[in-house]
């Protein structure tokens, strides 16, 4: 007897569940949770058990906790560079399960395959005796742009050239497992699969617990320990940098994830400059020497001097300091070679010649179409086989015979033919079927297994689990494409329980205190320009809703007041020229103008070309970034989106409250800063930015608003309407009463110290945050120049006569004493953002010439 329970179909006698009523498979393909007869699998019976008793609604809402935790994570795959849109990563709740007595053999075939590369490493880069033994066909390796000649004779310190690998893996229709492909030169994927891991266990707890899942921190406390020991022969407390192509890689959140992970700086190329033969990283406190670069930049981009002329991602001379033994990467330059999809076919050949063995784990029967038999069977079988590029780019895309018409099939023939040499082919496995959670139901979908190993002292270790990835269709072409496929947890059971492991040594965590201390420049220029830019949009975003209420009051503005509110928006925002040389119709109907000023992104100085700009920013520093403040981050693009759609049609009915929750974010924003970081340089800069930034903006304020004298009643709406946006309105009227003057107005906003926003309050924080600023072993005695600067904007709003200030010019008929006050100011400011961007942002001195260096050599 059975009854429906959830998602699954469950035996009222032993309360097992069988395979769900909706769960529909291709009847050759192997199924990872049930068996021929449509019953779980051993191993998945206490996963399975726990699910059964969830209804369909509780199962949806922990896919969507799933989801949320992965977006409060800023967990992404992104394939564009619109800060507005990332691609949060897509995960499903069921993962993959795998028994204890399978994995063994698993395990043990991976690191028997990454044992073999290292040996063909090692070969190709050393005696080449697979190539003088016609093991390998020369044309292979000698066409293949992985093969770089430069890295001949290069080794890498220890006994393992190859440090660490991913492969690829799919079960034929008997549960055997294959190898399809092979990731060398920058592997990615253990971060993501450490984040699935992170995420299933938070939101199905009690089925993790009960499964005696193998735990992967061991795995990568192995890789930690790994990266130290490279530089162990000249160093106890080596700096390990990750190298990452930038925040617009796709996969920039696990390069920022892992970095965080395994306590190493994030840099990119431009963080890292080649002095005296060594790698230096240019940090606040000047060079720091880096021992072993962790990188995930493919080969030929790492070095623009002997690779890739045209890369922006590298760094020029890297080459020769490798040469040179002053630096070690992981991988070694040159490791690409080993992605050539040729070399499966030979794999067998190799390990035999190499190590006298068969490979336990086999590859995917492969064929080389610069063979002449090859090439024969290919095309004879076309419809059965994928066709691959002998040479793997990014570009590359396979084709699948069996999708083929008539004609496409003799296109694909022909092509074939001009370059045989180029194509490889292999076997067609649609690969096992996994359940997944899809359209509110439980469905088979085609998966694939990405494993990864480390080089460790006795050979190599595998991460006991990895990342699973199935397709949202039931096409298994799509699996391997990882922006329309989901991924999967992978569970491998325990024999037993196993004890935590965490990489929160204290010996460990001693060292990376001090080798920490220095920021690479690039990380505390993004924080600045984060502060400045959120500062930016905020005041911004607070003058327009100021205008809107007055322009949306129940009496109407003078046209003075009307005039003055709008060049000011104008003038407040740098969306020139705006309303500052507006006709009357313009004035009349502003509208078309505003709308602009706030939504179109391309416009420079728009509320949200400001906003994008700051998401950019923190984009670049994601590792740095707390889970709240990526929580309020994602609450800004969600309030930027509903910003466009509220703005589709023009300006909506109440424009103001169109910009309350932006602002109520940002404020989020500053306050989370405020309250949770830690006091350290990366604070410090953004909050210089911060301050820069709002006495910019208010010094812009004071002199686009009152310098211009109006008729009593607009220069009082003028008045209130600038301490309305700086939210001291209330403040003034307290202290004022009625008493509307502008020099009341210029103590509140100049030189009163007990008001955040005013202007001597900024200077006065600045002052106080640059002295906290590291100085160079160089600097001249006395007062530096952006103290200085800083002293004179101090003295001169300290000094000002608010009286003298307020007062019209007879012959301008301005307050020209204001207007030049605020200019000066405003341009001493400007001065000193170019002082702090040149003396810690800016290291202009380019690559030097290479000369033979010594460990401990200084610069």
């Amino acid at each position: 007897m059975q009854l429906q329970t959830g998602n699954f179909v469950t035996s009222v006698i032993d309360e097992k569940p069988t395979l769900p009523s909706a769960y529909d498979k291709p009847i050759n393909a192997y199924d990872e949770a049930f068996t021929e007869d449509r019953q779980p699998r051993a191993h998945w019976k206490a996963l399975l058990s726990n699910m059964s008793k969830l209804s369909d609604e509780e199962m949806l809402n922990k896919q969507r906790r799933a989801q949320r935790i992965l977006r409060e994570d800023g967990a992404t795959y992104n394939l564009t560079s619109d800060p507005l849109t990332p691609s949060v990563w897509s995960l499903d709740l069921i993962p993959n399960i795998i028994p204890t007595d399978e994995w063994l053999e698993i395990e043990q075939g991976l690191a028997q395959r990454s044992n073999l590369f290292d040996l063909i490493l090692k070969d190709l880069y050393g005696p080449q005796e697979l190539l003088k033994n016609g093991i390998i066909p020369s044309e292979i390796i000698f066409s293949h742009p992985g093969f770089l000649r430069q890295c001949h004779g290069v080794m890498v310190p220890g006994a393992h050239q190859l440090l660490h690998h991913a492969m690829d893996l799919v079960r034929d229709h008997k549960g055997q497992f294959q190898v399809i492909g092979d990731r060398t030169q920058a592997p990615n994927g253990a971060g993501y699969a450490l984040e699935n891991r992170t995420v299933v266990s938070r939101v199905i707890p009690n089925s993790f617990r009960d499964s005696q899942v193998r735990r992967l921190a061991g795995f990568f406390q192995s890789f930690k320990n790994m990266l130290t020991s490279l530089a162990s022969q000249w160093t106890d407390t080596p700096r390990i940098v990750m190298l990452s192509p930038g925040a617009y890689s796709s996969t920039y959140f696990e390069q920022a994830y892992l970095s965080n992970y395994l306590g190493f700086p994030l840099v990119q190329g431009s963080d890292l400059t080649v002095r005296n033969g060594a790698v230096w990283m240019k940090s606040l406190n000047g060079l720091a020497r880096v021992d072993v670069i962790l990188r995930r930049v493919d080969d030929a981009y790492c070095d623009q001097a002997e690779l890739k002329a045209d890369s922006f991602l590298g760094v020029p001379g890297l080459l020769e300091v490798v040469r040179a033994g002053n630096i070690v990467l992981a991988n070694p330059l040159g490791s690409g070679i080993l992605e050539a999809p040729a070399l499966v076919k030979f794999l067998p050949a190799i390990s035999e010649f190499l190590t006298g063995e068969q490979l336990t784990l086999p590859s995917v029967a492969t064929w080389w179409c610069g063979d002449e038999n090859d090439l024969n069977y290919v095309i004879a079988n076309l419809s059965n086989l994928i066709i691959k590029p002998a040479i793997r780019s990014h570009s590359s895309n396979s084709i699948y015979g069996h999708t083929l018409n008539e004609k496409q099939k003799l296109n694909t023939i022909e092509e074939i033919k001009k370059t045989p040499h180029l194509y490889t082919a292999q076997s067609y496995v649609p690969g096992s079927m996994s359940p997944i959670w899809l359209d509110g139901k439980i469905q088979a979908r085609p998966s694939l297994l990405r494993a990864f190993t480390i080089a460790s002292p006795t050979g190599y270790t595998v991460m006991p689990g990895g990342l699973s990835r199935a397709g949202e269709s039931t096409e298994e072409s799509i699996v391997t494409n990882m922006s329309i496929s989901k991924s999967k947890d992978t569970w491998v059971i325990a024999a037993e329980p196993e004890t935590q492991t965490t990489l929160l040594n204290d010996q460990v965590l001693l060292q990376d205190e001090a080798l920490q201390a220095n920021l690479p420049s690039r990380v505390v220029e993004n924080l600045f320009w984060m502060g400045r830019y959120a500062e930016r949009a905020e005041i911004s975003m607070r003058l327009l809703r100021t205008i809107f209420k007055q322009m949306n009051g129940i009496d109407p503005l003078p046209e003075e007041s009307r005039r003055m509110l709008l060049q000011m928006a104008s003038t407040q925002t740098g969306c020139l020229p705006g309303f500052m040389e507006a006709d009357e119709k313009l004035l009349a109907d502003p509208e078309a103008e505003l709308v602009s000023i706030i939504t179109d992104g391309n416009r420079a100085g728009s509320i949200k070309a400001n906003l994008q700009a700051m998401l950019s920013c923190g984009e670049q520093v994601k590792e740095m970034l707390s889970a709240d403040t990526r929580i309020i981050i994602n609450e800004l693009r969600d309030h930027i989106h509903e910003l466009d759609r509220a703005y589709t049609n023009g300006l909506p009915s109440a424009p103001e409250e169109s910009l309350d929750s932006l602002v109520t974010s940002l404020l989020a924003l500053s306050g989370l800063n405020h309250e949770s970081m830690l006091r350290g340089l990366d604070w410090t800069f953004q909050e210089i930015g911060r301050r820069t930034e709002r006495a910019l903006q208010t010094a812009t304020l004071l002199r686009s608003a009152l310098t211009t004298p109006l008729p009593s009643g607009p220069q009082q709406q003028i008045l209130e309407s600038v301490l309305l946006s700086v939210e001291a309105l209330i403040s003034f009227r307290r202290r004022y009463r009625n008493r509307a003057r502008i020099a009341y107005g210029l103590d509140l906003l100049m030189i009163d110290g007990t008001n955040p926003r005013s202007l001597l309050y900024q200077v006065e924080q600045l002052r106080k945050y640059i002295r906290e600023l590291p100085r160079n072993e160089t600097t001249t005695p006395g007062l530096s120049p952006e103290n200085k600067i800083i002293l004179k904007s101090l003295n001169d709003i300290q000094l000002a006569d608010l009286e003298a200030l307020a007062k019209i010019d007879p012959d301008s008929q301005s307050r020209l004493k204001l207007d030049k006050l605020m200019m000066e100011l405003l341009d001493q400011l400007e001065q000193f953002t170019i002082l702090i961007s040149d003396k810690y942002f800016d290291h202009t001195a380019g690559p030097q010439s290479l000369t033979e260096a010594f460990r401990g050599k200084n610069v």
